[in-house]
């Protein structure tokens, strides 16, 4: 009996501290994970600009991109560095996210950002952008970025329909 009276006495001793860090990590986990979708929107707002430089600003020097496409039913894969991807035009791209979800644990995040794209006015496809974020000298930047690009109905378009014309 005592030894069951210690176990219960140990084991609520251990769970009120997690529960209190439990909700002092909620408390901050809204503004972090606002913070991190606000990078993600800053990346798709770049890239509809056009302008590479400010795409690449938001990524770690060390970032890479793998954009994948599923075409016959077949996925692919490609690996682009900040480097590269800084040295590629992005011209005629519209560029859409729409439903962002955050998950924030500590220096590192993740935003899975469904989006649809359009060049030059027309529709190209849709997808999820999945970015990995790290925190740095209090800042979060883009460490890896992965996204699929497909077709209907296997991703939706922006719930707004299309973009307006410019």
């Amino acid at each position: 009996m005592r030894t069951s009276l210690a176990i219960a006495v140990a084991i609520a001793l251990i769970s009120v501290p997690h529960r209190e860090a439990t909700a002092q990590t909620s408390t901050k986990a809204p503004n972090a994970r606002t913070a991190v979708i606000a990078v993600a929107d800053s990346a798709l707002a770049a890239i509809t600009r056009g302008d590479v430089v400010a795409f690449t600003d938001l990524m770690v020097p060390e970032a890479v991109m793998f954009p994948t496409s599923t075409r016959d039913g077949v996925t692919v894969y490609r690996v682009r560095t900040r480097e590269a991807q800084r040295n590629a035009p992005m011209t005629g791209i519209i560029e859409r996210g729409f439903a962002p979800q955050a998950m924030v644990s500590g220096g590192v995040a993740m935003v899975w950002y469904p989006y649809d794209l359009y060049v030059n006015g027309a529709w190209s496809h849709c997808g999820a952008d999945v970015f990995t974020l790290v925190k740095s000298a209090d800042r979060w930047r883009i460490a890896s970025m992965a996204w699929s690009a497909e077709q209907p109905p296997v991703c939706e378009k922006h719930p707004a329909g299309p973009p307006l014309k410019r």
